[in-house]
C-alpha cells in the first residue's frame, strides 16, 4: 500500500499565456483537468487529515500565482511544517506583491521559472502573451525579500526549453540566471526533433540509451502522485486525458492513492499487467515506449533523483544493484543538504534578531 509523504497538487489549472506546445493552450487539457483553483479549505483539510505529508509540488499545467488563495496556502503549509515547491515551472508574469514576499516569509522551498530566452523578443515567441521584463522584475523582488529576511528560500531555477529560435541565447540566459542567483536548467522540448548542438533530441536520447528522457515521470505513481486542483487522481504530471478514479478530498488520499485502476497501472509500468482501456497509461507515449523497448521500470530505480537516473542510463549502468547504491547516496546527500540549510538558517537568525523570523 502506498502511503504518500510527497504529493503533487495543482494550485491552479488556469494560465494567462498561450504556449504553443502546452495542451492547456490548445484546449486538450480542458475535458479532464478543467479550469479552476485549489481551494484553501480543501488544502487545509487535506493537510489536517494527513499529517504524514511532508512535501507538496503545486505546479503542473496551470500558473500557481493565479490562485486567489495562494497566500493562505503558503502560510498554513509553513505553520504545519509542509514544504511547498514549484519545480514543474511557473511563468511568474502576474504575482501580487504580498505573494512575492510570502514566498520568502513562509519559506517556499523551490521555484522554477520558465524563461526561454535572454531578450523580450525571443522570450515572447514561445511564452505567448508573457512579459519578459515583468518576470525579471518579479525575480529581483524575490531576491530583495530574501536579503531582507536573510533567507535562502525559495531556491530559484531558470528553466530554459531549447528551440531553434532561442538556442543562440543560451549563454546569455545563463549569465542572466547567474546574476539573479538562479540555477540554470536547459530542457528538451516535448517534440521529437532536436534543438541543435547544445542538447540532443528526445529521439536521440532514446536511441542512444534505450530509455525515455522523461522516464522518471512514471515513478510519480509511487512516490509523487499528481492530484488535480479539485482532488481527482491523475497519477502523474504528464496525464491530462484520463482519470484513475477516486478523489483525494472526498475519499481521502490513502484510498485515492491505492484504487484498483492505479494499482493496475503500477503493474503495467513494471511489465506485469497488459494494457487496459480504462487505465490512462495505456494511451501514453511513455508507456508505449516501455512496451516497445521491453525496458520496464525496475522497483529499485523508483524514487531516484532524475539526474542520478539519467546518469545511470547514460553510463549504461541501469541495473538494480547500481540503483540501490545510488539510492543510498541520494539519501545521504539529502541529509547533508538538510544540515547545511539548517546551519544557514541559524546563522541568518543570529544576524537578524531585530526581525521576527518565520521559518
Amino acid at each position: 500500500m502506498i502511503r504518500p509523504t510527497k504529493i503533487r497538487l495543482e494550485a491552479s489549472s488556469a494560465c494567462q499565456l498561450s504556449c504553443p506546445a502546452c495542451p492547456r493552450a490548445w484546449g486538450a487539457a480542458e475535458p479532464v483537468i478543467g479550469t479552476g483553483h485549489l481551494r484553501f479549505a480543501d488544502f487545509k483539510r487535506l493537510i489536517e487529515n494527513n499529517p504524514g505529508i511532508e512535501q507538496i509540488e503545486l505546479s503542473n499545467y496551470g500558473e500557481i500565482f493565479l490562485n486567489p488563495e495562494l497566500i493562505e496556502i503558503l502560510e498554513f503549509a509553513h505553520r504545519r511544517g509542509v514544504a511547498l515547491t514549484a519545480d514543474n515551472g511557473t511563468n511568474l508574469n502576474t504575482v501580487r506583491p504580498e505573494v512575492l514576499e510570502g514566498l520568502v516569509k513562509y519559506g517556499f522551498r523551490r521555484l522554477s521559472c520558465s524563461i526561454d530566452g535572454a531578450t523580450a523578443e525571443t522570450y515572447s515567441k514561445y511564452r505567448v502573451g508573457g512579459d519578459f521584463h515583468a518576470v525579471l522584475e518579479n525575480l529581483r523582488t524575490i531576491n530583495a525579500w530574501k536579503r531582507e529576511y536573510r533567507s535562502p528560500y525559495p531556491f530559484l531555477s531558470w528553466q530554459f526549453v531549447v528551440f531553434s529560435h532561442n538556442r543562440h541565447e543560451v549563454q546569455a540566459a545563463k549569465g542572466l540566471a547567474e546574476r539573479l542567483e538562479m540555477r540554470f536548467v536547459a530542457k528538451l522540448r516535448w517534440s521529437e526533433d532536436g534543438p541543435g548542438a547544445e542538447l540532443e533530441s528526445r529521439r536521440a536520447f532514446r536511441e542512444r540509451h534505450g530509455v525515455e528522457y522523461t522516464r522518471g515521470i512514471c515513478h510519480q505513481l509511487w512516490v509523487n502522485l499528481q492530484i488535480n486542483w479539485d482532488g481527482r487522481m491523475l497519477g502523474c504530471s504528464r496525464n491530462f486525458w484520463g482519470e484513475f478514479g477516486g478523489n483525494a478530498f472526498a475519499d481521502g488520499i490513502l484510498a485515492a492513492s491505492n484504487g484498483e485502476r492505479i494499482e493496475y497501472a503500477r503493474g503495467m509500468l513494471l511489465g506485469r499487467n497488459p494494457p487496459r482501456e480504462d487505465v490512462p497509461c495505456s494511451t501514453c507515449g511513455q508507456y508505449r515506449s516501455l512496451s516497445r523497448s521491453g525496458r520496464w521500470l525496475i522497483p529499485s530505480e523508483i524514487g531516484l533523483p532524475r539526474r542520478a537516473l539519467l546518469w545511470a542510463y547514460r553510463q549504461r549502468l541501469g541495473k538494480p544493484a547500481v540503483f540501490f547504491a545510488l539510492a543510498i547516496l541520494a539519501r545521504a546527500a539529502e541529509k547533508v543538504q538538510a544540515v547545511r540549510i539548517g546551519v544557514r538558517l541559524q546563522l541568518a537568525c543570529r544576524g537578524h534578531m531585530g526581525r521576527r523570523m518565520l521559518w
